[in-house]
């Protein structure tokens, strides 16, 4: 009985890989493009630096899936990974995956925050709001995370199992494995993004409902209503996609739940279907941009 519902959760996960995370894969990089397009073809947007925030996460979330979801689709569903054959692939995919994760998630972040500055009524916090420091912090946290990454291109390494004897491609530093699970993955990715979107997220909606109390253009005032809505709902869909996430990486985490096979297939099953809400989250927000 046990054998069964293992060898169940093993078929649906190969199915939702193969159908689901193509259609997630194809409909996020096309609509990732469309997206940048759209965004530099209207003057308004390319002069906000809010937008260029959305820009720049548009472009990392295409890296994102291009390096995570595609990898994934090749190894679940058509039986090819591609860190087996290509040391530098083994290395290079964490890498660039985890740069990508982390500045989509900043590039949020700053966004919310920015929308906060530019609706505050404040002059002096208004004025932060300028492309010349949209540029500078962009750069900051790409050379952030380039540098942060670096130890996945030293730990991440071929060796042979010893169950299977074949090459697999794992991080052989338990040190830096564990800071992945709870310190890269958790806190940097997931909790602090969460925490900073939410709190700036209802400062910037309380902003904009005082809009129409002010002597604003009318032009910036609705250009900055559609801005904030545009995140904040980014924001209310990446919560609602990445919290599942979150708790179930915690209970894989914890070697009890593992011991029997069936709750750690039915993990591994939960786990599988909550990081495809993770990437319908990178595809799907692109194309919210777009609406």
């Amino acid at each position: 009985m046990s054998s069964s519902i293992i060898s169940l959760l093993a078929l649906a996960g190969k199915q939702i890989t193969i159908y689901l995370g193509t259609f997630t894969l194809v409909v996020g990089v096309i609509g990732g493009l469309l997206n940048v397009i759209v965004f530099l073809s209207l003057k308004t947007f390319r002069e906000s630096s809010s937008a260029f925030y959305l820009i720049i996460m548009s472009i990392v979330n295409i890296g994102q899936l291009l390096t995570g979801l595609l990898s994934r689709i090749m190894t679940s569903g058509f039986g090819i990974d591609w860190t087996l054959t290509s040391l530098f692939y083994c290395k290079f995919r964490y890498y660039c995956f985890n740069i990508c994760a982390e500045m989509s998630m900043t590039c949020i972040c700053l966004a919310i925050i920015d929308q906060y500055l530019a609706t505050s009524s404040r002059a002096q916090w208004r004025q932060w709001c300028n492309m010349k420091i949209a540029y500078r912090l962009v750069l900051l946290f790409v050379l952030i995370w380039i540098i942060h990454n670096i130890p996945f291109m030293i730990c991440y390494d071929h060796v042979i199992s010893i169950t299977t004897g074949q090459v697999i491609c794992i991080n052989m530093n338990n040190i830096f494995q564990q800071y992945t699970i709870y310190g890269t993955t958790l806190i940097i990715g997931k909790v602090i993004p969460i925490c900073i979107t939410f709190v700036f997220g209802l400062l910037a909606y309380h902003n904009v409902q005082q809009l129409g109390y002010r002597t604003i253009p009318l032009v910036r005032r609705e250009l900055d209503k559609q801005l904030t809505v545009m995140i904040l709902v980014l924001i209310v869909f990446a919560f609602f996609t990445n919290m599942p996430f979150v708790i179930v990486y915690i209970l894989s985490a914890m070697p009890g739940l593992t011991q029997d096979p069936v709750v750690s297939a039915q993990i591994q099953f939960a786990n599988l279907v909550t990081t495809y809400l993770v990437y319908i989250y990178f595809a799907v927000s692109i194309l919210k941009l777009n609406i």
